[in-house]
């Protein structure tokens, strides 16, 4: 069951989409949202609230505008002229997609009026909202799986020396690993698909996420779950040690650490879900994300899969190879023998 849960949540976290949120989402009365609607209904759309901005030379400024309007998703594109839009023998070249990069279409108009505009000029430099986020997410999420697998390492080798045993480690990481992909996958289905949004807090799907919140989410839930899960193999470690039984061990440390872990974690789901009643979409989204991922690490990942992997591969736990235990400095764990599993 915990598994099942697990897997329905990483499918719409592998679907995640990084960019703005729908300005819709924004605010629901006022000034801004009653120019927003007129945007929308005169059919210049959303993007022209988050238009590119290009720098260009004065003499290639109507090259990029002709090749920016003729890009699939733009309104149009203009340099105007006058002093406050060209100097030093520069031009500002600005071009409003009809909509902003929280949906596909929206992206794909910023990466053609890139395209374009290096095209028609090579000293172009194209800013703005879009292409400040794409910016963004190909610096930080194009060496994501790389920053990943370090991190794994290290916590990998850190905790094969204080537990002594390469199965424990090994089992932290990739469930913790799944916990953040599950919290992920809950920020995707409730806000960027908008199932409960709307009923819970009035505000429809924004069909992406803020390319800097699940990084946040990330860096917070991976090491509040390691720092669950140390505590509890802490206590596990202790007691096999004592008795040489892989299910007393298990007993024993949840006996001794579950009704602290999980009423840390209610302190900070509570303290998350009162977040999440603030006015600003962005912080919502966060605060749903941390507050679901730790309700899942306590309970499904800490409570039901944690105990039950450790109990099925028995005295494997707690294995440490002579070879390996010579690089941590630390002495090893025998091999278990043939058909030990208590």
């Amino acid at each position: 069951m915990a598994i099942a849960i697990l897997a329905a949540l990483l499918i719409p976290a592998s679907n995640l989409q990084l960019g703005s949120a729908d300005p819709d989402t924004i605010t629901k009365a006022g000034a801004a949202k009653e120019g927003l609607d007129a945007l929308e209904e005169t059919g210049i759309g959303s993007g022209a609230i988050a238009p590119t901005e290009t720098i260009v030379s004065e003499d290639g400024a109507q090259d990029v505008v002709t090749a920016q309007q003729q890009v699939p998703g733009v309104h149009g594109a203009v340099a105007p002229s006058g002093p406050d839009w060209r100097r030093d023998g520069d031009a500002v070249v600005i071009a409003a997609p009809f909509e902003g990069d929280e949906s596909e279409s929206g992206r794909d108009a910023v990466e053609g009026l890139r395209d374009a505009a290096h095209s028609a000029a090579a000293d172009a430099r194209v800013g703005g909202v879009g292409p400040l986020n794409a910016d963004f997410i190909d610096a930080v999420y194009g060496s994501f799986p790389l920053m990943i697998a370090m991190i794994a390492l290290l916590t990998f080798l850190l905790l094969a020396r204080a537990f002594r045993s390469v199965l424990l480690p090994l089992k932290a990481v990739v469930l913790n690993v799944l916990s953040v992909g599950a919290a992920w996958g809950v920020m995707s289905l409730i806000w960027q698909s908008g199932h409960g949004s709307d009923e819970i807090w009035g505000i429809a799907a924004t069909g992406s996420i803020a390319s800097w919140i699940p990084l946040m989410v990330f860096a917070f839930l991976y090491g509040l779950s390691m720092d669950y899960e140390v505590f509890i193999l802490a206590r596990m470690r202790e007691e096999y040690d004592k008795t040489g039984d892989t299910d007393e061990a298990v007993i024993f440390g949840l006996g001794r650490t579950g009704r602290l872990v999980t009423s840390a974690a209610l302190i900070l789901f509570l303290a998350f879900v009162s977040m999440a009643s603030g006015p600003e979409t962005d912080v919502k989204i966060l605060a749903t994300g941390l507050a679901a991922g730790i309700l899942l690490d306590a309970t499904v990942i800490r409570a039901l899969l944690v105990p039950a992997v450790v109990s099925l591969f028995g005295s494997w736990n707690w294995w440490l190879p002579p070879g390996l235990a010579r690089l941590l400095r630390v002495p090893p764990s025998p091999q278990p023998a043939a058909g030990a599993g208590g």
